[in-house]
């Protein structure tokens, strides 16, 4: 990717992301699907860290690979994040002290500039995405308890259509298209394929 190419990407996610003083809907984008699968019931709040690192070759998202023997969502690559607790002044301070925990990146070195559109999940949480620029020097230390691995992904791999997958899946007697990214044998599912799409939606917005 070309510098110019790439300060054009960073320009269009400057413009896609709701701005920090934004009002967040109450309900995720999904929330119709949610329901039908789920039920209206309450929504545990939730945030992520979904960082973008400036490189020499373009912006790259950060991505963590969970340990294989957690409780909930084993094995499977995420966003650094979690509940927001009742000590969390909002879903940012909620995301930073998250990302510190799981992979020992200082806040300090986390820009956050604004929000994608919450969603919710199977397990009943609404998450608030927050987006941030990361400084390019960060150091990554896992919490062993909770990450296998941090690694980076071009963020022009997900704007790409022909890297974006459906897989049929049935939940509960009901057939659901689950969206997957690959990406250097890593499987990117779920909940973080479908953020990861919102986001690119918000930058196929954002085009000149």
């Amino acid at each position: 990717m070309s510098a110019l190419a790439a300060a054009d990407l960073r320009e269009r996610v400057l413009r896609g992301v709701r701005p920090l003083d934004a009002l967040l809907p109450e309900n995720g984008w999904n929330h119709d699907d949610m329901r039908l699968l789920i039920g209206a019931g309450v929504r545990r709040p939730a945030a992520v860290l979904v960082a973008l690192i400036n490189r020499d070759d373009g912006l790259n998202v950060l991505l963590t690979r969970r340990t294989d023997d957690l409780n909930h969502h084993a094995g499977q690559v995420s966003f650094p994040g979690g509940a927001i607790d009742a000590g969390d002044a909002n879903a940012i301070a909620a995301a930073l002290r998250e990302t510190h925990e799981e992979i020992g990146v200082d806040h300090g070195l986390i820009e956050p500039i604004g929000y994608l559109d919450t969603f919710e999940t199977i397990s009943s949480y609404r998450i608030t995405p927050v987006v941030a620029w990361l400084d390019a020097g960060y150091h990554a230390v896992p919490n062993p308890r909770e990450v296998a691995e941090v690694f980076e992904v071009p963020l022009a791999h997900f704007l790409d259509p022909s890297k974006k997958h459906v897989v049929r899946m049935s939940y509960q007697g009901r057939e659901r298209d689950i969206h997957e990214f690959w990406y250097a044998g890593q499987r990117i599912w779920g909940a973080t394929a479908a953020m990861l799409l919102n986001f690119v939606q918000r930058l196929e917005i954002a085009l000149p």
